[in-house]
């Protein structure tokens, strides 16, 4: 599996995440600044989420200070689903449910175990194969069509 991840901040939560990532035998391609400098969170969050509608990667975790703008910059993108998850259990929920593409994650907010946490539920949970979610995936699918 290979997987986008983007920081707008090299924290150790963006280092924590990459090498876990590394640990579970997955190819990360890496979207953000390495040392002290900071970028900007639209633009690294829109090219981390691009690998995965141009199918370069099969997933993207993407991170800012709350979460809240990389999520929100993520979901503008036809064909992503981003969830900012702050628990396991939320995001076990969202690959459920929402068959979510993009994990956001919150730089201020997340704990390196809490980020173990999540990333266990992330990549341990299935998507939903029963007809009443793939039904509200559908709606999903079609609300992309309106996306310009």
């Amino acid at each position: 599996m290979k997987i986008a991840v983007s920081s707008d901040e090299y924290s150790p939560l963006t280092k924590f995440v990459l090498e876990n990532l590394e640990n579970r035998g997955y190819k990360t391609e890496y979207f953000g600044p390495m040392g002290k400098e900071e970028a900007d969170w639209p633009d690294v969050t829109h090219k981390a989420v691009l690998q995965v509608v141009e199918k370069k990667v099969d997933e993207a975790i993407v991170m800012c200070w709350t979460g809240t703008g990389a999520c929100m910059a993520a979901n503008k993108v036809k064909g992503i689903r981003a969830a900012l998850c702050g628990d396991a259990e939320t995001a076990k929920g969202a690959r459920i449910w929402n068959h979510a593409n993009t994990l956001v994650l919150s730089i201020r907010a997340t704990s390196l175990p809490i980020a173990k946490e999540i990333l266990d539920s992330w990549f341990s949970t299935p998507f939903s194969q029963d007809e009443w979610n793939l039904k509200q995936i559908a709606k999903i699918q079609k609300m992309d069509e309106l996306l310009l």
